[in-house]
């Protein structure tokens, strides 16, 4: 991180930056295994938005709070998940674009989930239509596995160490997401995975998760610096 980030909470209205751009991350509230947090998407999205705001270092990009709950009714068989839909998400991300723009210059939606992907493009979609500068980039790194495997307990290593139950990892489905996607689209990640563990964590470690977080903060400091929607295949963790 090179330079402060300006929080959206933090500020009074006189301190927001003339035509700023309005960095939103958004998580879930879901299942990650009997060893990682619910928040992890949201802590991932969090950690991404705002230090690609702190590597720009500039004084017109502002982080808002994260948006927490997310569409997961793929892992709704598992206590904790609180999904508010793709149709609720949509709507939710269309109405608060349209009320930042209305003295921002842009903003950019940081997706920390996959199964965010329809309403984020969907509402981004819209937005463009409805004239907005909005853009979505997904929290993304080549090689990653699925959900709650290695590459999310790498990421929480070097983030949220302290939130990392050690003593409980274990392996989930390990197939590749060719082979586990069509069961879990029809029964979600239960009918795959009994521990809601897509991948196998182990090997996991922080200096994994630096490497994997600067990959994924990259890839929003290049949005950051363009013009237009940019996407980015993502995994559906």
């Amino acid at each position: 991180m090179t330079g402060r980030v300006l929080r959206l909470a933090d500020l009074t209205w006189p301190e927001l930056p003339p035509s700023a751009t309005v960095v939103v991350p958004v998580g879930s509230l879901e299942q990650h295994g009997p060893h990682l947090p619910l928040e992890t998407d949201a802590l991932v999205a969090e950690a991404v938005a705002g230090r690609a705001a702190a590597a720009l270092g500039r004084d017109d990009v502002v982080v808002a709070p994260v948006l927490a709950y997310g569409a997961s009714g793929e892992h709704q068989h598992f206590p904790g998940t609180a999904s508010i839909g793709t149709a609720a998400l949509r709507l939710v991300l269309v109405e608060l674009v349209r009320s930042l723009r209305t003295w921002a210059a842009r903003v950019v939606l940081v997706n920390g989930h996959g199964g965010n992907l329809d309403a984020v493009r969907g509402a981004t979609d819209q937005l463009v239509h409805e004239g907005h500068d909005v853009a979505w980039v997904p929290c993304a790194a080549v090689g990653s596995d699925l959900h709650a495997g290695r590459t999310e307990t790498s990421l929480l290593l070097h983030l949220r160490p302290d939130l990392v139950r050690l003593d409980r990892v274990v392996a989930g489905a390990t197939g590749t997401a060719a082979e586990l996607l069509p069961r879990l689209r029809t029964g979600g990640v239960v009918a795959v995975s009994a521990n809601g563990v897509l991948g196998d964590p182990a090997g996991a470690s922080a200096e994994e998760g630096r490497a994997v977080l600067e990959e994924m903060v990259a890839r929003v400091v290049a949005v950051l610096t363009s013009v237009g929607p940019v996407e980015t295949p993502q995994a559906a963790r």
